[in-house]
């Protein structure tokens, strides 16, 4: 079995999975769950102490982010279940954190503390991480109203609607997303629907894309699975995977203030949600793009001339990283104009104070969680409208990289940075056998060539100068300026 094969896109279809109860799984996996107050957790460890997963294979860590009293456990739940409690922060996400740094399983499995799990669902979950390790595998929910019901009722039932009506149950709005989209196989963004309360992912995953951000309130779980995105993971819809949210989702009960309060988070943090960076001026803690341009050996003019092109384009979401030798620049006593560093040292002294400017002597294998780089010539300015033509270009068919064929045999080229992270997970963190980064990704996403001409407008031919009809071929138009200006001023 390939441990890791080329998938195209999120088309997991390649995967094989062994069937429910006719495998021997080997993999540990540990399921966190973040809980303040524990309503409702009852019933969710009893659900997991009914699992099909084998014991010796599971944890269980109650993360309590600040109960008051303390959570304690009830007797019946898995085996191996703990209580984490929070030490620091605060939040979902900073519990999550919490509790991953506390596990010993391979597996990281994020559960809500209000969801009752179907006895198969963590070996559901688990089974597609046992056939390759670049997977976010996804469960299924959907909301009741708590019943009168017994965590032994629970532990007993077989099936989840034994004890749950799920013939009133509101149906998650992801499962039809899912459905649209041919099971994510055919979805532009899969990690929209990678919204919480249960997914399971590799622990080495987790924390190669740094966890949860603590300083996310609302929407934590769409932020970090954006990121995950932009690693290079594929998302898997697992619909055998079911569950129960006890309690029906925070908007309905005030959709108007969940859908504001979120807003900030992922406008901020999420740059594909064009949606919602539609102030004009704004300035983003995550650009849109990332315009990098090496100037080693340039000269400070060309810098500039490829600094102010790209900042004055149509999109101005961006950010230009200047990739030279800087840190050979030292404060030492030296004769300014003689300087042999003297046009990198003016470039650095020029743009040091810059916001949108980053001088950084190697650009990063990705500019994750940034979702499109730019690379090409510093001395070959940006068009006003190259960036959002090329954009445009690749979003039409998801391509990887899109490459500008010059006139002169050099290359410009927009990356998709999930298509670069996607490449750097199935070469181990890049080729060093002789392949060709674009070689992979022309499998995973597709790499195409064009011209330049739809990218580098012709420049407009000057328009014509008309001289009045007053002005004689004695008297220059300029001269005939002047003449007028004096008129107009003198006194009288």
């Amino acid at each position: 079995m390939n441990a890791r094969p080329a998938l195209r896109q999120n088309d997991y279809s390649p995967v094989a999975v062994p069937q429910l109860g006719a495998w021997s799984p080997d993999l540990s996996v540990s399921v966190v769950i973040p809980a303040h107050g524990g309503q409702g957790l009852e019933l969710t460890l009893a659900a997991l102490a009914a699992q099909t997963y084998p014991d010796h294979l599971m944890e269980v860590l109650v993360v309590d982010d600040g109960s008051d009293p303390p959570i304690r456990l009830p007797e019946l739940r898995p085996v191996n279940t703990r209580v984490v409690r929070v030490r620091d922060g605060w939040g979902i996400s900073n519990a999550v954190n919490t509790g991953v740094k506390a596990a010993d399983g391979e597996i990281i499995q994020r559960l809500d503390a209000d969801m009752v799990a179907c006895r198969e669902h963590i070996e559901a979950m688990a089974r597609w991480h046992h056939a390759t390790d670049y997977l976010v595998s996804i469960g299924m929910k959907k909301f009741v109203d708590t019943p009168p019901v017994t965590p032994r009722q629970v532990f007993t039932a077989r099936r989840l609607d034994e004890v749950f009506d799920l013939a009133e149950a509101l149906p998650s709005s992801t499962e039809a997303t899912i459905a649209k989209t041919d099971g994510l196989r055919k979805s532009r963004n899969p990690y929209h629907v990678c919204t919480g309360p249960t997914f399971a992912l590799p622990r080495e995953v987790f924390h190669a894309v740094g966890g949860l951000d603590p300083n996310v309130v609302r929407g934590e779980d769409t932020e970090f699975s954006y990121r995950l995105a932009m690693y290079g993971v594929v998302f898997v819809p697992e619909m055998e995977a079911q569950a129960v949210h006890l309690g029906l989702p925070s908007q309905h009960r005030d959709r108007e203030r969940a859908v504001r309060a979120v807003e900030p988070y992922l406008a901020h943090r999420i740059p594909l949600r064009r949606d919602l960076r539609k102030d004009r001026g704004r300035r983003w803690l995550v650009p849109y793009v990332e315009i990098v341009l090496d100037v080693a050996g340039a000269a400070e003019s060309v810098v500039r001339r490829a600094v102010a092109a790209a900042l004055d384009g149509k999109l101005q979401d961006v950010v230009v990283t200047l990739a030279g030798p800087w840190s050979r620049l030292d404060d030492e006593h030296r004769a300014t104009l003689s300087d042999p560093d003297f046009e990198l040292r003016l470039m650095r002294d020029l743009f040091a104070h810059d916001e949108r400017v980053r001088l950084i002597d190697e650009a990063a294998p990705t500019p994750a969680p940034t979702p499109f780089r730019y690379r090409g010539p510093v001395d070959v300015p940006l068009h006003r409208a190259t960036l959002e033509r090329m954009i445009e270009s690749v979003q039409k068919d998801l391509a990887g990289v899109l490459v500008v064929d010059l006139p002169d045999g050099r290359t410009a080229r927009l990356e998709r940075t999930s298509a670069l992270g996607r490449a750097l997970l199935l070469t181990d963190g890049g080729t060093d056998d002789g392949t060709d980064d674009d070689d992979v990704i022309g499998t995973t996403h597709g790499v195409r060539h064009e011209p330049p001409d739809r990218y580098w407008p012709a420049p407009p031919a000057p328009e014509p100068v008309t001289i009045p009809a007053q002005v004689t071929a004695a008297e220059p138009p300029e001269k005939t300026l002047l003449r007028r200006l004096r008129s107009a001023l003198r006194p009288g």
